[in-house]
């Protein structure tokens, strides 16, 4: 699903994206609401940020990236731990492309998330390349989501990737 995003566009630094688990719901600009076999996965845009929340099997996950005060870390590379009992990974990379080269980019994944059925992306008004984008899936046990959100103004690409795996065993 694409949409167009009814605000100014205001996160409008990669650097200042920031990582958190366990956030309540925040006002969300666009919503698409999913059920992938057992689970309930809500993708939420908050602007250029954005905010999963997963739910099912005994447990939730919430993860939240967006300009943050408060209860947040910097944009990790990479962290790996458990959240309510399942394995959690996440990665983001950032990208710095030259304008022709974020604008083709930013077309081609902008087809691709619209054209997905696990797929939502917003645009802002008056920047054609300002996007965040998200599509989510399933394969066996794992829940999984990737993430784009467009800074054309800096030329960067920040890109997410989450996946949600199997329940973890108590330890004897």
């Amino acid at each position: 699903m694409l949409t167009t995003l009814r605000t100014a566009y205001t996160d409008t630094r990669a650097a200042d994206l920031a990582w958190c688990l366990g956030r309540e719901p925040l006002p969300a600009l666009a919503v698409l609401d999913l059920r992938l076999r057992e689970f309930s996965v809500q993708l939420r845009l908050l602007g250029a940020s954005h905010q999963v929340l997963l739910e099912g099997a005994g447990g939730s996950c919430s993860e939240t990236v967006a300009c943050m005060s408060g209860r947040s870390t910097p944009l990790p590379m990479g962290v790996s731990t458990l959240v309510d009992g399942r394995e959690y990974e996440f990665a983001a990379r950032v990208e710095e492309l030259s304008g022709d080269s974020f604008a083709g980019r930013a077309q081609e994944l902008l087809a691709l998330v619209a054209d997905h059925p696990h797929g939502l992306a917003g645009t802002f008004p008056g920047s054609p390349h300002a996007f965040t984008a998200m599509v989510a899936q399933r394969r066996g046990s794992l829940v999984s989501w990737r993430t784009w959100h467009a800074y054309p103004q800096e030329g960067r690409l920040v890109t997410t990737r989450t996946w949600v795996g199997a329940r973890v065993a108590a330890a004897l």
